[in-house]
C-alpha cells in the first residue's frame, strides 16, 4: 500500500463516503498524506480537516478537481493547496456546479428518449447537496435495473462514447489551469492516459503536446501513479514527467461506488517525495507573491 493518495472523492461531489468516513478509512489503511479533491467543490474540506485532527499522523492537502472537454476527449485538472477563502474562485466553482446540473438533466432526457426510464428527481435525490455528476445518474440506472454496476452505465450510456453523453460547458484545459493558478493552487493533470486512445496504447505524442501546452499555462504535475495503471504505464509516464519537469503525482480516484475490485485509498499513490516537491513549490510561490 502507498502512504500517499492525492485523488479522493466524497459525498460533496460524486463519492459515497462522507468526508469524515473517507478520512477514517484512509487512516485505517495507513495513509500519511491525502488530498480530498471533489469535483468543482471544496465544501467537504472543512469536515475532512476536522476529522483528520483525530489522526495526528495524517496530513490533509486541500484539493479540487476541474473537468474540461476537448475534441474527442476529456481532460481533468487537480488543484492542490487550494485557497478555499478565495471568493472569486468559489463563484467560479458555483458556476461549474450549475453547469453540471444542466448537463446531467440533458443526459437523463437522452436516456429517457432511449427508453431508460429514470427520473430527474431521483438523480437529484441521490446527489443530495453534492455537486451533481454522472455517477449519480449511474446509480439511478443501477437502481432501476438497467445495469448491474455503475461502471456498466459509463461503458454503455454516459461515458464519452455512450449514446447519452453530453459535453460540459466550454471550459478548456488551459482555462482550468489558469483558474487554479490564479487561486494559488498547484495544477496537476489527472489520469493523463485518458487524454486519448493513442496514449492508452503507448503513443504519447499527443499527450506530450497537450502537457507542454498546459505547462506553459502553469501546469506543475501529472498523475503517474493511478489506480488502474500497469507497472509499464507508470514507468512510461514517470519518464515523461521527468522529461517535462512535472511532479509525478497520483492516487486511486476513490469514489466508493461498489464496483467489483474498486481499489481502496492507498492502493495506488506517489511516494512521499512527491509531497515534498509539492510543498516546496507551494512555499516558493508564496514567497514570490
Amino acid at each position: 500500500m502507498a502512504l500517499v493518495d492525492l485523488h479522493l472523492h466524497t459525498t460533496n461531489s460524486d463519492g459515497t463516503l462522507t468526508p469524515s468516513e473517507l478520512v477514517r478509512l484512509c487512516a485505517s489503511n495507513g495513509l500519511r498524506v491525502i488530498s480530498v479533491s471533489d469535483h468543482d467543490s471544496t465544501e467537504g474540506l472543512s469536515e475532512a480537516r476536522e476529522a483528520a485532527r483525530e489522526f495526528p499522523g495524517l496530513e490533509l492537502i486541500p484539493g479540487v478537481e476541474l473537468s474540461t472537454d476537448v475534441p474527442g476527449a476529456e481532460v481533468h485538472l487537480l488543484g492542490y493547496f487550494v485557497d478555499e477563502e478565495d471568493a472569486g474562485f468559489q463563484r467560479t466553482l458555483r458556476g461549474f456546479r450549475e453547469g453540471r446540473v444542466d448537463r446531467a438533466r440533458a443526459m437523463v432526457e437522452r436516456l429517457n428518449a432511449m427508453g431508460l426510464r429514470i427520473s430527474w428527481d431521483r438523480v437529484r435525490e441521490i446527489a443530495g447537496e453534492a455537486s451533481i455528476g454522472r455517477p449519480h445518474i449511474a446509480q439511478a440506472l443501477v437502481e432501476a435495473g438497467y445495469v448491474r454496476y455503475s461502471r456498466d452505465a459509463f461503458d454503455r450510456y454516459i461515458g464519452r462514447n455512450g449514446e447519452a453523453y453530453v459535453e460540459r460547458p466550454n471550459v478548456t484545459p488551459v482555462d482550468a489551469v489558469g483558474i487554479l493558478a490564479a487561486n494559488g493552487a498547484l495544477p496537476v493533470m489527472a489520469h493523463p492516459t485518458y487524454y486519448d486512445d493513442a496514449s492508452q496504447e503507448g503513443d504519447d505524442r499527443g499527450l506530450r503536446h497537450a502537457l507542454e501546452e498546459l505547462k506553459e499555462a502553469g501546469l506543475v504535475g501529472m498523475e503517474v501513479h493511478y489506480k488502474d495503471y500497469s507497472s509499464d504505464q507508470v514507468a512510461r509516464l514517470a519518464a515523461l514527467a521527468d522529461r517535462l519537469d512535472l511532479i509525478p503525482c497520483g492516487g486511486t480516484d476513490y469514489h466508493a461506488l461498489g464496483n467489483p475490485g474498486e481499489p481502496e485509498p492507498g492502493a495506488a499513490g506517489p511516494p512521499l517525495s512527491t509531497v515534498e516537491s509539492l510543498r516546496r513549490l507551494k512555499r516558493e510561490r508564496a514567497v514570490d507573491t
